[in-house]
């Protein structure tokens, strides 16, 4: 072939004062492993893929990469029966050239399924020969491992050049030295004015350090000494504490220094919050499937629609059941969110991440620092604002309706049940853009938690939904109706915790996911049924807050919290309130206690996977109990705890893509794959990392070959192949805008509700279908009211048909009050009152528990 010729007497004659055979091995040298990786013997005891022609000529191989592949395995080079011993380390090195800027995937591995690697590279090529080399430690004795290297994936036709290959024991084993930056740790994005501020300093010294932190100028500002902590368990380190809470001075560029260190720079300031409470919002835009994301929308994230059937997509809009458990229908699950770095979709996880936007929108609407106009429409970067609904509906609603085609269909066994998963019949490969995936896609068995996630879920989208799409409201409540009857017929209907393609997700104990269903059930409808299911459970009045914090598999906290926060008439609300008040303080010791403010302390003490998503997912319990009872210890260890997010932690790193001087940006995804491929983006701003994960049975190869040994804190590298401590998901998203969120809220309106006035507002009777309501507003200040506007949110689909004494206006589910002529002045320690009939969907009408009179909320 004229081009491979080319390319090999050109690169010949660049090498040829360097390379022009192998030395021959001294006595003491360890041995060459690899057969004619000089190629002077032609292409003997190399292979190529059927289709790639392979040709050697003046000691250089190249092969002719055929174009239009998808995964870089559909066309490899390699060799076969490489002895390798364990333990013994080895230095791996090529020199190559072809197209430029084009990654390939270089291999050292098991030459059978499950291709367990030894070594896994991802090198950039250039049009010149480039040498490439790396260190690894063989995990197992073999005689038949093999090298390949991966170079398909392409769509135009190109020419890859091997000009010489080694493979060398005896090399120094290879030893990853995180660089941790200065040893003074802060919160590399900001501190609120008026919450806590906290640093740790690493250092030997036993005694208290002098500190002082600059602003931009350089100026000192504050100074003081360090506490000393002692051993921190989690990173093996001797630390400091630093608390400089008495500066509140609003800037930017604060640096910190301490025992000859300075810190990376920070802020104080609110608007950082402001800014990840949106962004972490707008990472769902991007993981979309079935629609186009619009570079218009999202800069430098457009790409073509993923699995709408469209070549070589097989597509999620006409899906039957994986061949091994087969059925007689398919159905159109196309839509939904890409649950992490792969192209599944998977109810379990979907469903607590749908929960958490949901959520974003109801605590602003019923927390005392609530913002309905945070969350309003036209304020996520998404296709539908400007709709009329709050665009962190747009985007739940987006995921919520395929959990909703999930749901196995009347006439069909088992009906009401949701299929656990769609995914990949095999994985794919990284770089895989979604509308580039050419694997068959199936839907896998329904299960009882799939099924339950769906009743949860689809009975908090009807209430949500009721005041903008009341239609869309009736759907949600009926596929949670239909659902709770079929997991209650089912409760023991597992996923399989094995397969190919796509996460497993499995949980065989569904008692929690129960206990969440029956309490979405019971908010939505007020129903006895589902009183009666969650009120005997022993999860009710159980400790359902545990060291080890909550996720997709444990979720009997989120029924908690929602009972403690919704709007209803639960005669013991008091006490579920309490329990979340209880569960609380074991978070808040774990930050006051921990040098790095850690809201984390598993039971084993070794960190889970995605162990960022627990702490924050504790911060939530904190941030309601805060809520509940405006106790501002809960509120400050919520902020202090965001430090350790945010980079004061034992490697000096942000988990937030975009926030930070040290922030994650090659967590583990198949189009977010920069580092495997330049053409392609980083994650966008506000994505979380999945974090430490000292749990080694779950250890990928490059956390294998780098965290061997690792203190907790240490258990982490920022690398697209290290899937196990770097992965993003949307359920880990879901809990950082939902802690943003509530931060952002202290920052704007961090105001304690004011005792100068108080509301009762009274259902008097109910019918089918409306309700008559009194209102009272007390105003116990010294000074007249002159001029009032009371506003509340409607908990469901209430609205507003007529009223009396007042002038009512509703948008949404926020109604807003105002005085007459006779009745706009409230006299010092003095009432007015007002009524109104309203339309309820149902006879089921809370009643709301915020009200702010003149932008103050009532205590």
């Amino acid at each position: 072939m004229p081009l491979r010729k080319a390319v090999a007497l050109s690169a010949a004659a660049t090498l040829a004062a360097g390379l022009l055979g192998p030395a021959p091995a001294h006595a003491d040298e360890p041995p060459q492993q690899i057969s004619n990786g000089d190629f002077s013997q032609g292409t003997a005891d190399w292979w190529s893929s059927p289709g790639a022609e392979m040709e050697a000529a003046e000691g250089v191989l190249c092969v002719d990469v055929p174009g239009g592949t998808g995964d870089p395995w559909e066309v490899i080079v390699g060799q076969d029966d490489v002895p390798l011993t364990a333990g013994e380390s080895y230095g791996f090195s090529f020199t190559a050239s072809g197209l430029e800027g084009r990654p390939i995937r270089s291999l050292v591995q098991e030459p059978v399924d499950p291709w367990s690697t030894e070594l896994d590279e991802r090198p950039i090529l250039s049009t010149e020969p480039t040498t490439h080399e790396y260190v690894f430690t063989a995990s197992a004795d073999r005689d038949d491992a093999q090298v390949a290297f991966q170079i398909g994936g392409s769509e135009q036709e190109w020419t890859f050049c091997l000009h010489e290959v080694s493979l060398v024991g005896g090399a120094e084993p290879p030893v990853y030295e995180p660089d941790t930056g200065p040893r003074v740790r802060v919160n590399q994005v900001a501190y609120l004015p008026e919450g806590p501020k906290a640093a740790t300093v690493v250092t030997e010294a036993t005694e208290g350090l002098p500190w002082e932190v600059a602003d931009a100028d350089g100026t000192v500002v504050a100074e003081g000494t360090s506490t000393p902590r002692g051993t921190d368990t989690t990173s093996g380190q001797n630390v400091h504490t630093i608390d400089f809470g008495q500066l509140t001075a609003e800037g930017e560029g604060y640096t910190l220094t301490s025992d000859g260190q300075t810190s990376h720079p920070f802020g104080i300031t609110a608007e950082p919050y402001a800014a990840l409470a949106t962004d972490s919002l707008n990472f769902y835009y991007t993981q979309r499937s079935g629609i186009e994301i619009l570079d218009g929308i999202a800069p430098g994230y457009g790409r073509a629609a993923g699995h709408t059937g469209v070549e070589p997509n097989r597509g999620d809009t006409e899906v039957t059941c994986h061949p091994d458990t087969p059925c007689d229908y398919s159905l159109d699950v196309s839509g939904g969110w890409y649950d992490a770095g792969d192209h599944g979709k998977y109810v379990v996880n979907g469903g607590i991440s749908v929960h958490q936007l949901m959520s974003v929108y109801e605590r602003a609407h019923t927390a005392p620092t609530g913002d309905p106009g945070r969350v309003g429409d036209g304020a996520l970067a998404v296709p539908e604002s400007g709709n009329g609904a709050p665009d962190v509906l747009d985007e739940a609603r987006w995921q919520m309706e395929f959990l909703l085609s999930m749901q196995v269909p009347e006439g069909e066994e088992p009906a009401g049940m949701a299929h656990h998963k769609v995914h990949d019949l095999e994985w794919t490969g990284l770089p895989m853009m979604p509308a580039d995936d050419p694997q068959p896609r199936y839907l896998h068995p329904p299960s009882t938690a799939a099924t339950l996630n769906l009743a949860a879920t689809g009975a908090q989208c009807s209430r949500v939904f009721a005041p903008y799409d009341p239609g869309f409201a009736d759907t949600c409540l009926t596929a949670a109706e239909a659902a709770w009857e079929a997991a209650v017929a089912e409760p023991e209907r597992y996923a399989d915790p094995t397969g190919a393609g796509g996460g497993p997700y499995d949980d065989d104990n569904v008692d929690d996911e129960f206990y969440w269903a029956a309490a979405e059930l019971y908010l939505a409808t007020g129903g006895a049924e589902y009183e009666e299911a969650f009120t005997s459970s022993a999860l009710h009045t159980g400790e359902v807050f545990t060291a080890d914090g909550f996720d997709w598999r444990w979720t009997a906290p989120l029924g908690r919290l929602q009972l403690a926060t919704v709007p209803s008439a639960l005669a013991d609300r008091d006490e579920v309130r309490a329990s979340v008040l209880a569960g609380a303080e074991q978070y808040l010791e774990n930050v006051r206690e921990h040098p790095y403010g850690l809201a984390y302390s598993p039971a084993s003490g070794v960190f889970a996977w995605g162990s960022n998503n627990l702490v924050l997912n504790n911060m939530a319990v904190l941030a309601t109990a805060y809520d509940i009872s405006a106790d501002e210890r809960y509120r400050d260890a919520v902020l202090e705890g965001m430090d350790y997010v945010l980079g004061r932690n034992a490697l000096n790193q942000s988990y937030v893509t975009g926030y930070g001087t040290n922030d994650a940006v090659n967590q583990h995804s198949r189009w977010y794959a920069h580092q495997l491929d330049p053409a392609l983006p980083n994650p966008p701003k506000g994505t979380l990392s999945g974090g430490p994960n000292s749990d080694t049975g779950t250890w990928d190869p490059v956390s294998r070959a780098n965290l061997e040994g690792c203190a907790p804190q240490f258990c982490y590298i920022d690398h697209i192949d290290a899937w196990a401590t770097n992965e993003l998901t949307i359920n880990w998203n879901s809990t950082l805008a939902w802690v943003s969120g509530f931060v952002t809220d202290q920052g704007t309106a961090a105001v304690p509700a004011s005792s100068d006035c108080e509301v009762e507002y009274s259902t008097h009777d109910t019918w089918s279908g409306g309700f008559n309501t009194q209102v009272t507003i007390r105003n116990n200040g010294t000074e007249p009211v002159n001029g009032w506007e009371l506003n509340w949110s409607f908990p469901g689909g209430q609205t507003v048909d007529r009223s009396w004494s007042s002038e009512l206006a509703q948008a949404g589910r926020v109604v807003t009050a105002g005085g007459l002529d006779w009745n706009s002045v409230i006299p010092a320690d003095g009432e007015v009152t007002f009524g109104f009939v309203g339309h309820s969907p149902s006879e089921h009408v809370p009643s709301p528990e915020r009200f702010t009179l003149n932008g103050k909320v009532c205590g």
